[in-house]
């Protein structure tokens, strides 16, 4: 038996209680989860914006030790440290076969997975992790090796947020040094596509959001430039842009409004990549004169469109190389019992990614 942070239905009270998970089949291993990021994916499974099946261990951002593996088990051993990875490619589908792993069909529409037991009644796991729990498991190809020199706390947000806003820019955009960025939203993914926009070498790099204790966080990570989110803001960023918009706007939040807002900063030719995961029915519309007259290009950036098996370990050795600081993004360490407090700062805006900790 374990302790979990268990939602009973949508927009139900959030409670910490045991769970019997699985023993690990024979290609599955059992993680000690040492840290899991708080994250608006798992809002979203409460919220209506997803449909998962309940009851729900609510995370799936997070990082650990494996304590136990199955007969088959090749990748890691007992006391391996690991990243924790929610969308194992499958590597035999078509997208796989044609270099995107990130639109994986195993994947796909995926938003809870059958693993377990409350009371004696069957449990659901967030995107197949729950990592709101202090143990978790998964299939040997959902976890990916970390060396000895990235601290298991924050390695956690290589498993979402990191991979996610960096690769949104590196991967999906493409930011080149010396170009314009804007950044909407600032949570733990926005946040990290500063972060990325920064060790692109973009510039300006402008964040935007609703609350001014944003600022802070923004500039820690590496923007030059702050916004509070206004009716005249695509006409604020022009006049910081030559009159033009910038050539790359980030939207990290995932609503209607905003995918609008990035749309009209960005300049004639540029690009505007969604990267936040929005509600089915939050309709966006666009004019046929305006695609055609500013040629700019639209696009989503599904879990930073990369391969988590070779990104996350290689933003582990800029973490061990100094030149990837991971700090600006925690703005909270919480127990179990402070991730319903954590969902509340996100809804307002407060804070960056609340970090759930487990004591070894």
């Amino acid at each position: 038996m374990v302790n979990a942070a268990v939602a009973a239905g949508p927009d139900a009270d959030i409670q910490v209680r045991e769970i019997e998970l699985p023993a690990p089949g024979p290609r599955d291993v059992r993680v000690r989860v040492a840290a899991a990021g708080v994250c608006h994916s798992d809002l979203s499974m409460i919220n209506g914006t997803f449909a998962p099946q309940f009851p729900l261990v609510l995370g799936h951002e997070a990082a650990g030790t494996i304590a136990e593996v199955g007969s088959e088990v090749t990748r890691v051993a007992v006391g391996d440290r690991v990243v924790v990875n929610w969308a194992p490619a499958c590597r035999h589908c078509w997208f796989c076969l044609n270099q995107q792993p990130w639109l994986c069909t195993a994947v796909e529409g995926m938003s809870s997975l059958p693993r377990g037991t409350i009371d004696g009644d069957p449990l659901h796991v967030t995107l197949g992790v729950g990592g709101f729990a202090e143990e978790v498991v998964v299939d040997q190809a959902g976890v990916v090796p970390l060396s000895d020199g990235v601290p298991l706390d924050v390695a956690a947000l290589l498993g979402c947020a990191v991979v996610t806003g960096i690769g949104a820019v590196r991967n999906t955009a493409g930011v080149r040094s010396g170009e314009s960025v804007v950044v909407i939203g600032l949570g733990g993914v926005g946040l990290s596509a500063i972060i990325g926009a920064r060790l692109a070498g973009a510039a300006p790099i402008i964040a935007v959001d609703v609350a001014p204790e944003k600022e802070k966080l923004a500039r820690d990570a590496g923007a030059t430039h702050f916004i509070l989110a206004h009716d005249k803001l695509a006409k604020e960023i022009r006049g910081l842009t030559g009159g033009r918009g910038v050539d790359h706007a980030l939207e990290c939040v995932g609503n209607s409004k905003t995918i609008r807002t990035a749309w009209q900063t960005t300049r004639r030719g540029g690009r505007a990549t969604i990267v936040g995961a929005g509600r089915k029915d939050d309709q966006v519309s666009f004019s046929a004169l305006e695609l055609y007259h500013f040629a700019r290009t639209l696009g989503v950036s599904v879990y930073g469109s990369g391969d988590p098996d070779r990104d996350i370990p290689a933003l582990a050795t800029q973490i061990e190389l100094g030149r990837l600081d991971l700090e600006p993004l925690v703005s909270h360490r919480i127990g179990l019992d402070g991730v319903a407090d954590a969902f509340e700062r996100m809804k307002t805006g407060t804070g960056a990614r609340s970090l759930l900790v487990f004591k070894s």
